[in-house]
């Protein structure tokens, strides 16, 4: 496809609730981020895919969540990917945008010509909640079925938090005129607003896996399957395109059931790997340990996964038993 400069909604996340259906959703738009995060690697053209469409996952989980600092997805397969793993950071302040960053590990010589989910095994799905020092880490494991990434993140609403949830997405490269390929996504995210409801809580679901229509009876069933059906219209190049604003994507889809949009909210690449996060980690380990980490250089090294950041180390100063201070 071809597209020009960037959008004034690129890199954003537009929350809307549809008040006629008693739903909330996001639109995302992510392009500089997608940059962001593929560009420190080299990775296939199908696992590049994946980790487009994880990372447009996070974006559009990660605003629902009222987070005070992260939220982490990740997979875990059996198959030539092996995992993917991303993380949204909360904004620090009002106005500030929110963070995102991920990579995948994969196995070259197993990656076949099929389509990029065939790339995944069996495996799982995971939703990781960590609220910062002083809280509960929290934890929601679904296996991985039914063909994408997205429609294993629909099962784990529905089986983990019985929140029925449906997504639309898109992603590819686009080109323009004496620039370089670049990767695009977009997406809706729509889920029921939870409600404590015991009709909700007895459901266990055929076979014990629950689907939407187990979660809801009466008005709120005709609801779900009315406008996910009009979700179901839209077109791909809308979720990417350069011509349909998100809000006017909106209006298209939903001009019946009354759509309510919030304040935007931005999104950038970014990793807080740092020298220090690297020592605090290194900070268990024994000096016979840290000696089996050193080089034939004498330096202890560590790479950042997410942005490729390289820290040279004086193993000396690592370690609870160092014996000398960083710098020194």
């Amino acid at each position: 496809m071809t597209i020009g400069s960037k959008l004034a909604w690129d890199d954003t996340v537009l929350p809307f609730q549809l008040d006629v259906s008693d739903m909330r959703g996001r639109v995302a738009r992510l392009d500089g981020v997608l940059d962001g995060i593929l560009k420190q690697h080299d990775y296939p053209p199908v696992v590049e895919a994946l980790v487009a469409e994880m990372a447009l996952l996070t974006a559009l989980i990660g605003q629902t969540i009222k987070l005070r600092w992260k939220l982490s997805l990740q997979v875990q397969s059996k198959g030539a990917v092996r995992m993917i793993a991303t993380d949204y950071y909360a904004p620090e302040k009002e106005g500030d945008p929110a963070r995102i960053r991920a990579y995948a590990s994969y196995d070259a010589d197993r990656l076949t010509d099929g389509a990029p989910f065939e790339q995944v095994g069996e495996g799982y799905f995971a939703i990781l909640i960590d609220q910062g020092a002083g809280t509960q880490p929290y934890q929601g494991i679904t296996p991985l079925a039914h063909g994408s990434l997205s429609a294993s993140a629909e099962d784990y609403f529905t089986q983990s938090e019985q929140l029925p949830t449906r997504f639309k997405v898109n992603f590819g490269k686009s080109t323009e005129p004496g620039a370089d390929e670049r990767w695009r996504a977009g997406g809706v995210m729509l889920q029921q607003l939870p409600k404590a409801s015991p009709f909700v809580a007895t459901q266990t679901g055929e076979g014990g896996v629950l689907k939407p229509a187990d979660l809801l009876d009466g008005d709120a069933e005709e609801n779900w399957n009315r406008v996910t059906i009009l979700l179901n219209t839209v077109e791909e190049m809308e979720l990417i395109g350069p011509v349909v604003p998100p809000t006017d994507l909106l209006v298209r889809l939903f001009h019946e059931e009354e759509p309510r949009v919030y304040d935007a909210q931005a999104v950038r690449f970014g990793c807080t790997c740092s020298e220090d996060r690297v020592r605090q980690s290194l900070s268990i380990y024994s000096a016979r340990d840290i000696e089996t980490m050193t080089t034939d250089e004498g330096r202890v090294t560590a790479d950042c996964q997410f942005c490729g950041a390289h820290y040279d180390l004086d193993p000396l100063t690592v370690g609870f038993e160092a014996t000398k201070e960083p710098g020194a």
